[in-house]
């Protein structure tokens, strides 16, 4: 009877082991997919990113064939424009900080 007991008693020993192995394999699992998912994030940030610069490019030079053009509206239309964007970025810059 004693032996059933010792052999119980590590089958219980082997159980708790590989229990805990198995929950680390997983909390390794769950790691890796947040850290995906965070390159994910990451990546599409860039695009959205990379997409407004490429914007930004168009609408610039379209002001500056604008602005070249020598029409007083087009030059007042790109000075409010200016002045439009420059306090834009400094609300969301106050706001943010």
């Amino acid at each position: 009877m004693s032996e059933a007991y010792e052999r119980e008693r590590q089958n219980n020993d082997s159980l708790a082991a590989l229990s805990s192995k198995v929950s680390a394999l997983r909390s390794v699992t769950v790691d890796i997919y947040d850290n995906a998912r965070s390159h994910e994030v990451i990546d599409n940030t860039s695009e959205t990113f990379s997409s407004m610069t490429t914007g930004l490019k168009g609408s610039a030079r379209r002001l500056g064939v604008m602005a070249r053009q020598g029409d007083r509206v087009a030059v007042l239309k790109l000075a409010a424009i200016i002045v439009a964007v420059v306090v834009a970025l400094w609300w969301m810059l106050s706001w943010i900080f």
